[in-house]
């Protein structure tokens, strides 16, 4: 083990550049045992603060191996001297120095409660907020089948993530995530309510908002806490959230009825708005409400994703790495003048 004298100042994961080396404190989330093509054993592990998370090889030839595998617990805390490295298969962690952070390394900034990444917005405010579009937008007896589904479940949607590492993948992630999409719905059914007033039937503006509100419900029971933040449960897994979601809308119109063909289209657009049997849709978008929703969810987690490479990116260059959740590289600006191209 080494020992507990490192650097005096510690810095923070998230603000290393590349080549830089440093002490900062980190939480461990993921240590999975692996082996390289010829049989010999390896770990891939993640440390991470509440804005940057590095998952890299610690090969069995490091000094830290045996302890990796006797002691490190996924949750754990630790302050490492690491040197921060941007490379062809993302960033990485050389670690010079690591032990498990102590009560003592409060003094030196050292809080558990710092680790979660969480969205930039009050969740209170933002559910007011999601229930307040839906009583403006839905009429009754829709409104009362989405918001009897956002009371039942407001303590567990206040914290919910969106995801386990794609978008919004943080703390109150679902809500800013879902509020986002519902404003986006409600923008675009004004719209095309507007553009096309003769569409047979007429767009149903109501249903593409509690669509937009109710699209990923199911993913109170695909995802679960965990000591390093957020994990598929048994049903995520096997069932996932698409479909877990029309349970939940069916289950909450056996206590709050709707009229069956309400109900169906409400229960398509939850089902379809992943749109590709690959992203987990059994059918695809077949009604102008469930195609509006399927884009308003799909451009948010775009755009929240672009925007956590852009702010997680330290290469240089006008272009970022490709090693991210896109597995593309995102135009960052242009260069500044005299540097080269």
């Amino acid at each position: 083990m080494a020992n507990k004298t490192l650097f005096s100042q510690t810095q923070l994961l998230s603000d290393l550049s590349d080549g830089q080396e440093a002490d900062f404190f980190a939480q461990l989330t993921l240590k999975e045992e692996m082996k390289t093509r010829d049989g010999k054993p390896y770990f891939r592990v993640g440390f991470r603060d509440a804005r940057r998370e590095v998952a890299f090889p610690l090969w069995n030839d490091t000094p830290w191996f045996a302890e990796c595998r006797d002691k490190w617990e996924v949750g754990g805390f630790f302050k490492l001297r690491a040197m921060y490295r941007q490379t062809q298969y993302g960033p990485q962690l050389d670690i010079r120095k690591i032990r498990p952070a102590v009560d003592e390394d409060r003094k030196d900034g050292f809080d558990p409660g710092a680790f979660q990444p969480s969205s930039r917005f009050d969740p209170e405010e933002m559910f007011g907020k999601l229930r307040s579009r839906a009583s403006d937008h839905i009429q009754p007896p829709l409104l009362n089948l989405v918001l009897h589904i956002l009371d039942k479940y407001k303590t567990p949607l206040l914290t919910l993530p969106a995801a386990t590492r794609m978008h919004h993948a943080f703390r109150s992630g679902w809500l800013e995530h879902v509020l986002s999409v519902t404003e986006t719905c409600v923008m675009l059914a004004e719209k095309y309510d507007a553009l096309y007033p003769d569409l047979k039937p007429r767009l149903n503006k109501g249903l593409v908002v509690a669509g937009g509100i109710l699209h990923d419900i199911g993913k109170l029971r695909e995802l679960a806490e965990a000591p390093a933040g957020t994990e598929y449960t048994p049903a995520g897994y096997l069932v996932g959230h698409v479909l877990q979601g029309r349970d939940i809308v069916r289950e909450a119109a056996a206590e709050v009825p709707l009229d069956d063909d309400t109900l169906l289209r409400l229960e398509h657009i939850v089902v379809a708005h992943q749109r590709l049997p690959e992203w987990g849709a059994p059918k695809p978008p077949m009604t102008p409400e469930a195609l509006l929703v399927h884009y308003a969810d799909d451009i948010d987690a775009k755009f929240q994703t672009f925007s956590q490479i852009l702010a997680e990116d330290t290469s240089s260059g006008a272009v970022t790495s490709k090693q991210n959740a896109l597995a593309q590289r995102v135009f960052k600006g242009a260069l500044p003048p005299g540097k080269p191209k």
